[in-house]
């Protein structure tokens, strides 16, 4: 045990830590449904990266290959993109926390299989499981988010969402490589199991579902968060109001309803969305122009990111000449970085939209895949780590900033009561993305150099020496898919033309169908 004074000295530090935190969020309830949902990504990312600092010891073990090993994952991230549109059925049309906290209990379950499987077969079959239950994350997280936030605060209150997911992925990494190196690799699936139970509870006990439509929004100081029941009751009591501080809860509709720009009536909805199929309800948020761009765009950051993170350490390895344990250390102060953007963007964003830029958030946004596309280009070609490790966090940093306000941004242009459809949608088209990053970051590393032994012996063992042929294969790779992180960015700045336009349109749909329901069902 720790002497009294550390001891003291350090609980003072947490508290001391709790406290800013809070004040920074604007107060206890915002922090609450941050923390919990921030988790619950960092549930879903941590799976991902477990199963990478497992493989050297699930290859022996169930007598399979790197094949086999990518199978895993593949068939997880498949089955979690075509369970997403369904989920997002579920989150806009019933109870979302409660959809959320029986999921997190199923995950738990399907992890703690993992760890019983006697075989290949039936370990691929409990990720099968794993992938369908955490489909459930992206709409209902995007949903509770678009509810309980005032829109001039999203971007910002959203980085510190996303935080979660890079800190799940290095917990998930961290942790099954720890367990599996002090116990075994089914210990590190029942320690994955493990926080489950707690977050689930969290979520059934500690979030309320909130009313749709803006009643239970968390103004800066709130300390209690507003159930659909409590709203229900006493309507009078929870209208939305402007909040001067904030911006308000519609604040990027009034500086467009301000301007003078009207909706596009081809994408404003004349019917209560509730009624509309699934099918309908994809060809709807597809027309939404912005929204189409937005997709395609994060789609694009995210793919590269994928394809980064698959193949980051072996690049690292085989450019620098590093040992494992100093590659994984230059890993960790690049996601240093990525974080720092997460939180820096979303920020930047929003205080752009306060002074009257309303198409902000997708400014930064090209902004900051543009500017990591260019950041990129010296840290790749520069053979001194000394050098590249800085221009490597800042590129990190960039390519993570545009997230939070791209986030934020789709919930401007889609009407409120179909976000967890219109979540669907874009996280089908980002997983599809990601899914397909590693083998064709990999297929091209081979073909630009790389040698198809040095790149398998990067991946098999951690301890295999990764040859410099492999490092330049994966710097060419990198540097040919620059072009469409790039690329990402210029859509944003043809996007930046529409989206006024889409905003106007997605406000005029909340006021048919949510404000006048009877015009809706007409």
């Amino acid at each position: 045990m720790l002497p009294e004074a550390p001891r003291e000295r350090i609980e003072e530090g947490i508290h001391a830590g709790i406290e800013r935190l809070t004040e920074h969020l604007g107060g206890v309830a915002r922090r609450r449904v941050v923390v919990i949902l921030a988790c619950v990504l960092a549930l879903d990312t941590a799976d991902k990266g477990a199963i990478g600092a497992l493989a050297a010891q699930l290859e022996p073990a169930l007598h399979i290959g790197n094949t086999q090993v990518g199978l895993l994952v593949a068939v997880s991230t498949l089955i979690g993109a075509v369970m997403t549109l369904p989920i997002g059925v579920l989150t806009d049309r019933s109870k979302r926390t409660r959809l959320l906290w029986i999921s997190i209990i199923a995950w738990g379950i399907a992890q703690a299989a993992s760890g019983l499987a006697v075989s290949f077969g039936m370990l691929l079959l409990t990720r099968v499981a794993v992938g369908a239950v955490t489909a459930t994350a992206g709409p209902v997280v995007a949903s509770l988010t678009g509810d309980l936030f005032p829109a001039g605060e999203r971007g910002r209150l959203y980085g510190f969402i996303l935080t979660g997911e890079l800190i799940g992925a290095g917990a998930g990494i961290l942790v099954a490589g720890e367990v599996t190196a002090l116990l075994s690799w089914r210990a590190a699936f029942f320690a994955l199991a493990v926080p489950s139970l707690v977050l689930s509870w969290a979520v059934h006990h500690l979030l309320p579902e909130p009313a749709r439509g803006g009643q239970s929004r968390l103004e800066p100081g709130a300390e209690v968060i507003p159930s659909e029941e409590e709203v229900a009751a006493h309507p009078e009591d929870y209208e939305p109001e402007a909040c001067e501080e904030s911006g308000g809860d519609a604040l990027v509709l009034r500086e467009v309803e301000a301007a003078g720009i009207e909706a596009d009536e081809e994408v404003v909805l004349h019917e209560d969305p509730d009624r509309l199929n699934l099918w309908r309800a994809v060809l709807y948020v597809l027309r939404v122009r912005t929204n189409l761009a937005l997709i395609i765009s994060s789609s694009l950051g995210y793919f590269f990111f994928a394809g980064v993170q698959t193949f980051a350490l072996i690049f690292l390895r085989g450019r620098y000449g590093l040992s494992q344990s100093t590659g994984t250390l230059l890993l960790l102060l690049m996601g240093v970085g990525a974080v720092a953007g997460v939180l820096v963007g979303g920020r930047t964003a929003d205080r752009l939209l306060r002074r009257g830029r309303i198409d902000a958030r997708l400014v930064v946004g090209a902004v900051g895949y543009m500017v990591a596309s260019l950041v990129f280009l010296p840290a790749l070609w520069s053979g001194v780590v000394a050098l590249s490790l800085p221009l490597f966090m800042l590129a990190a940093a960039a390519l993570a900033a545009p997230n939070p306000p791209l986030n934020a941004a789709r919930l401007d242009v889609i009407p409120s009561r179909m976000w967890g459809r219109a979540e669907a949608v874009r996280t089908v088209v980002q997983t599809l993305l990601q899914a397909s990053a590693p083998l064709l970051f990999g297929v091209a590393s081979v073909a630009l150099g790389g040698g198809q032994s040095g790149l398998g012996a990067g991946i098999n063992s951690a301890h295999a020496r990764v040859s410099r042929a492999t490092g330049l294969g994966l710097q060419h790779t990198f540097l040919l898919m620059l072009v469409p992180l790039a690329a990402s960015g210029v859509i944003l700045l043809f996007a930046r033309r529409r989206y006024a336009t889409d905003v106007a349109a997605a406000g005029e749909s909340d006021r048919r169908t949510v404000e006048e329901p009877e015009v809706a069902h007409r």
